[in-house]
């Protein structure tokens, strides 16, 4: 049974954790350079940043979003969802570019950007701890795309450990492990300073209470913006969406089984997807939720 867990039982890997420890711009400036391997000076930090330039398109919510001195714009995520990676980050680096370049900026000063995801699965199945991705010309492949657009995947379960630095092999170790896993000496000096703040985090009652009203927001938002579906009547559209927001909800308190998964995208019914999604709202398991919706 999949539990909500509480302030002290979250793990670096959680997404609020994550940002909450890489408030401190000395840990963020120490991740970055470790991941990219380049030094990086005067970062400024705002975590947990929502960028939303049409009301028309989607949103998204950024765990770490950093400007260092030379304008330089990178965003870290912490990520357990395998759906859309590559997508994903595409769509957030047109974000990026929208809130980097102001009207009537010439395109030349758009700032380098970068997408880390730190992923707890394999995002490509190659068994590597870092992949990064590259564009280059189909007609001439010896040259690579010019754009300023960098994105990373670090995979917390890669196998070739010889072939990364033994730093970053350590702390995507310390990102994959348990809660009690997490406290055990990893043997590197980063490591230790990020413990150190879970901990302060874990013991800071400002955080706790951050915490709690941030898991009523999302819930809030996730259940209005679903119910709503479709202003527009669009009747698949408001179905997917409904169905989608129980699913995001579910994902929360563990792996949504397949035929879990099908039977909630197979529901024709609104009222039914609305009722269900509330009812995800308030489970604690994916088993209460099972129990729960048989009544419907």
């Amino acid at each position: 049974m999949s539990q909500k867990k509480s302030l002290q039982e979250l793990t670096i890997k959680n997404n609020f954790m994550f940002a909450a420890v890489m408030m401190d711009p000395q840990n963020c400036q120490e991740l970055l350079e470790l991941i990219l391997n380049i030094p990086i000076s005067h970062v400024k930090v705002d975590t947990e940043r929502n960028m939303l330039y049409d009301p028309r398109y989607r949103g998204i919510r950024m765990d770490v979003y950093v400007q260092d001195e030379n304008n330089t714009r990178f965003d870290v995520e912490m990520q357990v969802r395998t759906d859309c990676i590559e997508k994903r980050s595409r769509y957030y680096h047109s974000h990026m570019d929208m809130d980097a370049l102001c009207s009537g900026t010439e395109y030349e000063l758009l700032p380098d950007s970068y997408v880390i995801f730190i992923c707890d699965f394999d995002p490509v199945g190659a068994g590597k701890y870092v992949y990064t991705e590259e564009k280059r010309y189909q007609e001439a492949p010896e040259y690579p795309v010019q754009d300023g657009h960098h994105t990373i995947f670090l995979n917390t379960r890669g196998k070739n450990r010889e072939e990364v630095p033994a730093p970053l092999v350590r702390f995507l170790e310390f990102v994959k492990a348990d809660s009690g896993e997490s406290e055990k000496d990893f043997g590197d000096g980063f490591v230790r300073r990020l413990q150190e703040s879970v901990r302060q985090v874990r013991a800071s009652r400002e955080m706790g209470e951050r915490y709690m009203w941030l898991e009523l927001a999302l819930r809030d938002e996730r259940i209005a913006g679903r119910a709503e579906g479709r202003a527009e009547g669009r009747a698949e559209g408001e179905l997917f969406g409904l169905a989608q927001g129980v699913l995001d909800l579910l994902q929360e308190l563990g792996e949504v089984p397949g035929e879990l998964r099908e039977r909630i995208l197979s529901i024709r019914d609104v009222e039914k997807l609305q009722k269900l999604l509330k009812i995800a709202a308030r489970a604690d398991s994916i088993e209460a939720f099972r129990e729960m919706s048989e009544q419907l």
